[in-house]
């Protein structure tokens, strides 16, 4: 297999006999399989495979990178070249900025699994599959079904001049459901989707009949729920909707990058109260039930960082570049994009839970709307920290009681005052919920 360590120390070489300063190798192959059925008629079944070397070099603290989409070495000595190129040409303008240094992680790491989901046959997939679309399809008020089964094993390899040599092989399997139900003159939708880091064996362990019905259920009172009068409504927010505005609003604004440019609200609040005493957020790249990152694509470690402890801005997020900008240490968020160059970017953003249960919390809502379910149409500028998010569920909450379904729920404003000012208590049921079908698929 030519995605190994071996391998990636070989490019290492080559590029480094170049006369550069510093190098980093990322080699990828990722083998993805989808089936999408749509109102009972299979549309699509398909398996990819993608593999990649990218190389970046460093001259004179400037940096050249280039990517080949072929692992023959020939193709790989020509990316090394361009990347070099690159590099020097910059380089004669000047000198750039010293990386901060950094030790690279020796690491090799497999989640575990039983069952190579690429390996079951076809037809019991696919049956699975169609069979979930047409039990939607048959339920009372549903008028469309989308279902899809996603998997994916994805193998990275870092190999660096600062002591890199690290592997990983993520296995990971799901299936998701869409449902449009009508009353009378109006359809609504409604998503869902369960993932795992797991094999195939959790497909077999999971209840999706079960799963696909309370999806087409939720979809059809959605389509009888009424519209909640105007106005502000204490919003009691799911685990999944809180992660997801968390990391877009929040966790993006806390990138190196931005703050390198100055550019995000948060630039000059280190140490200064941003939130509720009740907040901590952590950047964790292997918290469980999230997507896990043992290492950035850069070859550093994945610490736990915490961002904000206790309401207080405590640290942004770096990849080696930033850091020595800003004269920190690298916190193993260099996170690649597609094909391109890498940049700071979240893992996986929680808030650690509180102390409340789910239901106390409830109770003390005077007026309000429990929301949950999945973001419909969703904005967000993570230089302000506004954001704006339509979300498909919601139960009304008066005087403590759940009275019934609404939908057309709003979530919006500043997510920094929403933070500090509107935090009145934390579930201790909180938990990280990993979305791999929308997150990396």
């Amino acid at each position: 297999m030519l995605v190994s360590i071996d391998f990636g120390k070989e490019v290492l070489e080559k590029a480094l006999r170049r006369g550069v300063d510093e190098a980093v190798v990322r080699v990828q192959e990722r083998l993805y399989e989808s089936i999408i059925f749509d109102g009972g008629v299979l549309r699509s079944y398909g398996v990819s495979r993608v593999v990649g070397v990218g190389i970046q070099v460093v001259v004179k603290g400037f940096v050249g990178y280039s990517y080949t989409s072929s692992l023959s070495m020939d193709a790989v000595e020509e990316a090394i070249d361009r990347a070099v190129k690159l590099a020097r040409a910059m380089a004669s303008a000047g000198r750039g900025s010293v990386f901060a240094p950094v030790n690279g992680v020796k690491t090799v790491y497999r989640t575990s699994y039983s069952t190579n989901p690429l390996d079951v046959d076809p037809s019991e997939k696919v049956s699975l599959v169609a069979e979930l679309n047409r039990l939607s399809l048959g339920m009372q008020g549903v008028v469309s079904a989308v279902t899809r089964f996603g998997a994916e094993i994805d193998r990275r390899v870092v190999v660096s001049s600062y002591g890199a040599e690290a592997f990983e092989e993520i296995v990971g399997v799901g299936i998701s459901h869409l449902a449009v139900a009508r009353f009378g003159d109006v359809m609504e939708r409604v998503y869902d989707q369960r993932s795992f880091i797991a094999g195939y064996e959790a497909i077999k362990g999971f209840d999706w009949q079960t799963f696909v019905k309370e999806v087409s259920e939720l979809a059809v009172k959605a389509s009888r729920a009424r519209v909640p009068k105007p106005g502000a409504y204490r919003a009691v927010i799911d685990n999944e909707l809180i992660g997801l505005m968390l990391h877009e609003a929040f966790g993006h604004a806390s990138e190196g990058d931005l703050v390198m440019h100055r550019e995000p609200v948060l630039y000059g609040k280190l140490g200064t109260k941003i939130a509720s005493e009740l907040v901590t957020i952590v950047d964790d790249g292997l918290a469980e039930g999230g997507y896990p990152v043992p290492f950035d694509d850069e070859g550093v470690a994945k610490r736990r960082t915490v961002v904000v402890e206790k309401g207080a801005l405590r640290t942004f997020l770096y990849d080696t570049y930033t850091a020595s900008i800003e004269g920190k240490e690298s916190t193993g968020n260099a996170r690649r994009m597609g094909a391109a160059n890498v940049f700071p970017s979240p893992t996986n953003i929680i808030v650690l839970p509180g102390t409340s249960s789910l239901d106390s919390i409830v109770k003390d809502v005077r007026r309000g709307i429990v929301v949950y379910g999945t973001i419909g149409e969703w904005l967000s500028n993570p230089v302000s920290g506004l954001l704006n998010a339509t979300v498909t569920n919601g139960l009304l909450v008066e005087n403590g009681e759940v009275k019934q379904a609404v939908k057309g729920v709003v979530i919006g404003g500043d997510i920094y005052k929403l933070l500090k000012d509107h935090v009145v208590a934390l579930s201790k049921e909180f938990e990280a919920v990993g979305n791999y079908l929308g997150q990396q698929y």
